[in-house]
This record gives C-alpha cells, structure tokens and sequence, in this order.
C-alpha cells in the first residue's frame, strides 16, 4: 500500500500536469490508447508480485521464459529471404550465412503462397516476384542446396499450402540422409490468421483446422523437435489491429489450434511444447514491451488453468518477432533503419526468441543484399554493443512498464469474452467480427494521422520538398517465370506419371476417410508430384471459401 505522504504528493504532481503547458501532442499509444502524465507504486498496488510478476524463467513468465534470458543463449537472427529462382534465394542464404545470420526465414511469392504452380495462369507476372518460387521437390532440392539441414533452422512463411511445402522439405532431408528428428525450425501454417487479416487461404476453416491438426499430430510423432504452426499476429497487425487486438486475436487462434488438438484426442503435453507464436514490434516501444510481457502470462495462466498442461515447457509462450514493415516510409527511407532499430530493440527487452529486422528499402522493393546487411548488423549491434543483454527483463518493476502489462492482459480477457459470446473463433470469422474490428482500428488510426494527432517523420511532418530517393533497388527479371515454367515443363515430362496418379489418389482417399495427410503428402512429394496438383486434389473434397463482406 502507498502512505498518506505519497498520495498527498501525487495528487500536487497530476495537478502540476493537468495545468501546465505541453506541446499540444495528443499523448496515447499508436493503438489510441490514453497514457498518464506520471506513473507510481499506486498504479500497480493491486498486482502481487509473485503471482502476476515473478522471477524471469518462472511461472507466469512476465519477466521471460528462461532464467538467465540473452546471458545464456542470444536470440535467433533470422532474416527473411527469398526471390526469384530457388537458385537466387539458394545464393542469398549463403550470402546471409556467411555474414554471421544464425537460422533462415524463406519468402515465397505469391502463386506459391496460393498453392498454384508457376505454370497456372494465375501466377502470370507473380513468379518470383515477392519470394521464392516452388512448385515442386526439386525446387525445395535447389533452394536447400549444400545448406545443412540438420544444423541450421528453417522458418517458412507458408500458410494454406504448408503442409505440401513441408513435405517438400521433408523429402529433401530424407534424400540427404538426414532424419526427421534432427530437423528443426517453424512453419507458419496459421490459417486462422488468414481469414482475419491476410486473405491468403484456400479451403474453408473447418476443413484448414483438420489440415494443421493432421500436421501437429504428425511433427509430435515423426518431427519432434520442429515447430508445426507459429501463430501468428504480425499480419493481424499490419493490417491495422491495435496493439491489444494483435494480443488478443493472436492468443485466440492459439488457444483454438489447441482445442482442435484436444478433441482430436492428443496429450496436451505432448504437442504444446512445439507451438510457437509470431508477433509485430509496431513503434510505441513501451506498449510493445508491455505486449509481449502480458501475452506471455496470459498463456502461461490459460494453458495450466484452463486446459490443464502439467509440463512447464507446455506453459511457456516462445516467439519470433518481425519489424512493423506497415510503419516503414517510401519517404526518406534512410529513417527506416531507425525506426526497424527502435522496433527490434523492443522486442529484445520484451523477450523474443527470435528476430526479423526489416531492410530500409522494403516499402520500395524486395530488399537488396546492402539493406539487408545493414538490416542484419542492426540486430548484431543491439546484441553486442547496447548492454540490453547484461541483465532479464530490464524493464520489470517500472510502474509504467508493469501498469501497462497489466492494462493489456485486462483489455485482452475483455476481447477473448467478446469472442466467446460469438461463438468462437471460426464463428466470428465467418461472421466478420474479426475483420470489422480491424477495419475500424485502421481508420481510427488513419484518421488520426491525417489529423495530425500522430506523426510520421517525412511524411506528415518534416516533409522533404522533391525528395531524390537514390537507393539501389533489387528487380526481378521477367526470365525467372520462364526458367521456372521451362523447369516445370521438363520435369512433368521425366516423372513417373504412373507414381504420380496413384499419389493424387491417395491425397483424395485420405482426405474423404479422414486420414491423416501428412504420409501421403510426403509420398507425393518423392513422386514429383507438384503443389498445384496435390492443392487441386483437395479443393475436389474441401472445395474453397469466400469470406463474407462487411462494409
């Protein structure tokens, strides 16, 4: 409890703050929300330390999942690549690698992402456009070429068509003699997300969820070490979300990934050790790091409540944090590199397993190998020279710091309520709760910029009248789709298209028996079978979604 003098004392310091002058700033947090002028012990009297703070490596893991934080073990730096041929992005893993880059993060362009090969019709003019392109195993065999699988790890960013990709890496490991159980690193695979944010999904929700069950059932077993899905808010939040929505609808997905695993019949402690989540670092530094902090306790709380996890390993939420790419300027994008510093710099006080720092050119074009450089070495200079890594949690106990974590968990439980009364997750998505709440989030936002209630350096304040952008910018050539259909081309002429039908077969048998598809996948893999062949099985049984529109 604060004494009598504290109060006395506080109450003369709001009123000093209510009547003195200020810049005129509208003092909120990027997502709106109100921040007082001075914070104190009264504003976390009611949080019990032990109980909603504690010791970093101990429940509920406020302070971080691991007791001595970066000292023992420095977060991951993961840069994502990928563009072109498998043979281009193949060359910048190597390039990456050799600057010091500890795991690989693979973009893949478009047609992929939508599951169509590079000779669809759909995928004119996209091919290696905004990542990698794959079609088949052996362009996953030359995108890995000479990259030592069983010692470095691999995230993807793939969602609808993951499972297909995966066995595509799958087959390159057992082709290079490598076992399952030595692979290790993240699929993305949050479909969920897609129907909220990201628009890149296939088939409906119900029979996506059966997909991603299929995958975490398979990885427990045959891939243990691999994380099966990365439930992810980064696009949540770039397309508009406030800082507790990205908490809360990230979280919701989790927790709905988790029941569909539960009524599929598995241990909880079995699957949940390998879940992992991916979260934006937006540019209120101290509303991130108080994000992060709070999505933590929150799972911790909700996995050993709730639904009865008795592994501690189950009740950690582990994370990979991206840069706000939404927040990077084509206006003097030299700024960006500041602004990406601010952001990584956030995610490391916040506790992040592993990072992404976004190059200065990427509101431009794909970033080129300087940008990603100065990208990668943003990440190396917070490690080593700023000190951030001396100590765990060196924000914990700052009444600013511990009053919004605490802010956040209650604004979260409030949304998750909200979602609850819907129905659930898939309900609300199919209902537009999800999309509604971020268009209006985004406008608010927009509105307040157009304002002039919040800044953007360059663009609406300290504007540069003709700005002369002299960057050198990565283009890909219009030759990548035709070396890519040329490729694909020749190999649906050398297969065994025998193997290749019975394949298709047994995708569409095991998905109208309700098998897991996960084998079949990987056979059809070995068989050459491509992406837009196994896909286009699946839309015969599954057929595809169109979400409902919401104005």
């Amino acid at each position: 409890m604060t004494d009598d003098l504290y109060k006395s004392n506080r109450k003369k310091y709001d009123d000093i703050v209510k009547t003195s002058k200020t810049t005129g700033m509208k003092f909120t947090t990027v997502s709106g929300e109100d921040i007082e002028g001075f914070y104190g012990p009264d504003d976390i009297e009611n949080i019990n330390y032990l109980s909603e703070i504690g010791f970093p490596g101990e429940y509920p893991y406020t302070r971080g999942i691991h007791h001595t934080g970066y000292r023992g073990k420095i977060w991951t730096m993961r840069q994502f690549a990928g563009f072109g041929s498998p043979e281009d992005t193949n060359s910048r893993f190597h390039y990456l690698l050799d600057k010091g880059q500890t795991g690989l993060s693979v973009a893949f362009d478009l047609p992929t992402l939508m599951g169509w090969d590079a000779d669809a019709e759909l995928s004119e003019g996209e091919v290696g456009i905004c990542g990698v392109s794959v079609s088949s195993l052996q362009d996953m065999e030359i995108l890995f070429d000479k990259i030592p699988l069983d010692k470095v790890s691999t995230s993807m960013t793939i969602n609808s068509p993951a499972a297909m990709i995966f066995a595509f890496y799958l087959s390159v490991a057992k082709k290079n003699g490598i076992p399952f159980s030595k692979l290790q690193g993240t699929l993305q695979n949050d479909i969920l997300k897609e129907y909220i944010a990201q628009k890149e999904y296939i088939y409906p929700p119900h029979p996506s969820m059966r997909i991603i069950t299929d995958m975490i059932e398979y990885c427990t077993h045959e891939v243990p070490m691999w994380n099966p899905v990365s439930i992810s808010g980064y696009h949540i939040r770039e397309a508009g979300s406030t800082s507790v929505q990205e908490l809360a609808y990230t979280l919701a997905d989790g927790f709905a990934y988790i029941e569909a695993c539960l009524d599929r019949g598995m241990d909880i402690d079995n699957f949940a050790p390998r879940l992992s989540f991916f979260f934006n670092s937006h540019l209120d530094f101290f509303e991130e790091i108080a994000k992060y902090r709070a999505a933590r306790k929150i799972y911790a709380k909700r996995m050993k409540e709730k639904y009865g996890a008795k592994n501690p390993r189950s009740w950690w939420l582990r994370f990979h944090t991206q840069t706000a790419g939404c927040t990077l300027t084509a206006q003097q994008p030299e700024n960006n590199i500041v602004r990406t510093a601010f952001q990584a710099l956030a995610g490391v006080l916040g506790g992040t397993q592993s990072l992404h720092t976004n190059s200065m050119d990427e509101t431009l074009a794909l970033p080129s190998e300087k940008a990603v450089k100065i990208a990668l070495r943003t990440q190396q200079l917070i490690a080593y020279e700023t000190g951030v890594i001396n100590t765990v949690d060196p924000l914990g106990g700052s009444y600013f710091i511990e009053a919004l974590t605490d802010k956040m968990v209650n604004g979260a439980n409030e949304i998750f309520e909200e979602i609850d009364s819907i129905g659930g997750v898939i309900p609300a998505i199919e209902a537009g709760y999800f999309q509604k709440e971020i268009a209006d989030a985004a406008y608010k936002y927009q509105r307040a910029v157009e304002d002039k209630e919040k800044f953007i350096v360059g663009v609406n304040e300290f504007i540069e009248e003709n700005e002369n952008i002299e960057i050198p910018i990565l283009t890909i050539s219009p030759e990548v789709q035709a070396k890519q259909m040329k490729r694909l081309g020749e190999l649906k002429q050398s297969r065994n298209q025998d193997a290749v039908n019975q394949s298709l077969k047994d995708i569409k048998s095991a998905a109208i028996d309700e098998k897991n598809l996960m084998p079949v996948f990987v056979e059809a893999a070995q068989n050459y079978v491509t992406l837009g062949e196994m896909i286009g099985e699946l839309k015969e049984v599954f057929g595809t979604y169109e979400e409902v529109s919401i104005f």
